[in-house]
């Protein structure tokens, strides 16, 4: 059974910055794509951006460029989510994900290829 786990959130004034990390157990770390996600209030949950299997490659939503930063560490079966800059709109509920299998890489900015996903942490920035 994979299971991941979030935590870092909490609330932060804009301009701020917060860290995320998301534990993997019960799996191979190494074998899996790892995304996040962000769900706003009364809004769907959407892509935040992933991170490739050896780490050398990370892709984002538009919106995060340049103020967010993933990155792994294989050895400790952990991901990481280093956020800068944060405003209010980024306030949500952030998922990390895990896709295991070989996708394109296109597959990989959608919840379709990510089979396990933890319960969330919730980011909150004031204006």
């Amino acid at each position: 059974q994979v299971q991941l786990v979030e935590s870092g959130g909490g609330l932060v004034q804009a301009g701020g910055g917060l860290r995320l990390s998301c534990l993997v157990s019960g799996g191979t770390f190494s074998d899996y794509v790892m995304g996040w996600f962000r769900q706003a209030p009364g809004k769907e949950r959407e892509f935040v951006g992933f991170i490739i299997r050896n780490g050398l490659s990370t892709h984002y939503a538009p919106s995060v460029q340049g103020r967010f930063t993933i990155s792994r560490d294989n050895a400790m079966n952990t991901l990481y989510l280093q956020m800068n800059n944060l405003k209010p709109d980024d306030t949500a509920v952030y998922y990390c994900a895990a896709a295991p299998g070989q996708r394109r890489m296109s597959a990989y900015y959608t919840e379709v290829p990510y089979d396990f996903w933890g319960q969330g942490t919730q980011v909150t920035v004031s204006s």
